[in-house]
């Protein structure tokens, strides 16, 4: 099992520069790395530049620059060079799928901001200073940096990365360790049905509002971005005010952040097994396609993207993915099944007597089932369904 850490470091001001060195040689490196692989496509031969081929020349690159990629450590820049292989894979990957191609893009400086050391030991060392209480990072060409370790790590270390979010500096670990002993069995089953009005509902009639931290952090956020908008280009006062739209988007992260982490938690407690909806989020959120005018050419008919712009912004505010990966973490961990159903219908279909049809449903809380007359909550109708569709697939898929 493979888990992952985040800490905050305390780098002394030598030590800041020498990070953000290592950051603006390494997307120079990406960057450089880019522009070979543009040029080589663009030639008449339609070269193909792989990462093995990019990868062989890192130690003339080294040589030829000692002072700047001379100076850290190569395990790191093979691991950048992945990064650039990884995107060009997921570039091509999109393009067979007939999706948005996105091609892979240069990184300016404040645009790149982590490098991963592949393995502790090369090019870094975690806990560098045992016998001392505070805990220590070492990196190449950077030295001993403190860090907030405020949990214990366990399990063997297996790659450490350097990661700067505004003004912070943090280290990300990820740690392979055994599987733990599985929490004692409640006895208890649920599903779960995602909404925008509430978070989520279960099976057993419980509901977790939406904190809504966007929006609540909107007005400050808009008036920081509009201030960032008047400023001049290069000024003190423009940096200053990226920094704060900058601080006030992180903190509304950890904040969706916190709240999925103890919900996910309060379930994994609760239940021994939890079903949930199979949601393709992207494809939820994915903007209407443009209705091209028959009659007048260079115009477009309304398509509803003014609307379907807000309730995008309500879904990528409400988190769901994020709170998914992480409720599929903690029950791996404590030994809970979770597991994902088709959510077609589930709002629809009557629990009681099985009858499916749109009416049933005449708001978006309501469901009053047309043929039998039941009553409920629609949230938890569409839980409920989730549920019986998650036992069906569990027993008919034994492990």
């Amino acid at each position: 099992m493979i888990r992952a850490y985040k800490f905050l470091m305390r780098p002394t001001v030598g030590q800041q520069m020498a990070l953000s060195e290592m950051l603006r040689d390494h997307c120079s490196l990406y960057n450089g790395a880019l522009q070979e692989r543009r040029d080589a496509w663009r030639h008449v031969s339609r070269t193909s530049v792989q990462y093995g081929m990019q990868s062989a020349q890192l130690k003339e690159i080294r040589a030829f620059d000692p002072d700047c990629q001379g100076r850290w450590s190569f395990s790191s820049q093979q691991a950048t060079l992945r990064r650039l292989g990884k995107a060009f894979s997921a570039f091509f990957r999109r393009v067979k799928a007939g999706d948005v191609p996105g091609y892979p893009r240069f990184r300016g400086m404040s645009r790149f901001d982590t490098v991963e050391f592949p393995e502790d030991g090369d090019g870094c060392r975690w806990d560098s200073t045992p016998q001392d209480p505070i805990t220590r990072v070492r990196f190449l060409g950077v030295g001993h940096v403190k860090v907030n370790q405020h949990r214990p790590v366990i399990g063997k270390v297996k790659t450490i990365s350097v990661k700067r979010e505004g003004k912070r500096w943090y280290v990300i670990l990820t740690a392979e360790r055994v599987q733990p002993e599985p929490k004692p069995k409640t006895g208890s089953m649920a599903g779960i049905d995602m909404g925008l009005a509430h978070f989520l509902a279960d099976s057993k009639g419980g509901f977790v509002e939406n904190p809504r931290h966007g929006r609540k952090a909107a007005a400050k956020l808009r008036a920081a971005q509009q201030a960032l908008a008047r400023c001049e280009r290069q000024s003190g006062r423009r940096k200053k005010m990226v920094r704060k739209v900058a601080e006030l988007h992180r903190k509304v992260r950890r904040q969706r952040l916190d709240h999925a982490h103890k919900t996910a938690l309060d379930l994994v407690r609760q239940h021994d097994f939890i079903a949930h909806e199979d949601l393709k989020i992207r494809n939820m959120a994915r903007a209407p396609k443009p209705k091209p005018d028959p009659d007048r050419s260079g115009t477009f008919l309304p398509n509803g993207a003014a609307a379907k712009a807000g309730l995008n912004r309500s879904i990528s505010e409400a988190g769901w993915g994020v709170f998914l990966s992480i409720l599929h973490a903690k029950a791996e961990s404590a030994g809970r099944d979770v597991i994902a159903v088709n959510p077609r219908n589930t709002s629809r279909t009557c629990p009681q007597c099985g009858h499916v049809s749109p009416e049933n449903r005449p708001t978006r809380e309501r469901f009053h089932c047309v043929a039998c007359g039941h009553r409920a909550h629609a949230d938890t109708v569409g839980a409920l369904n989730v549920l019986r569709a998650g036992l069906a697939r569990r027993d008919a898929n034994p492990a």
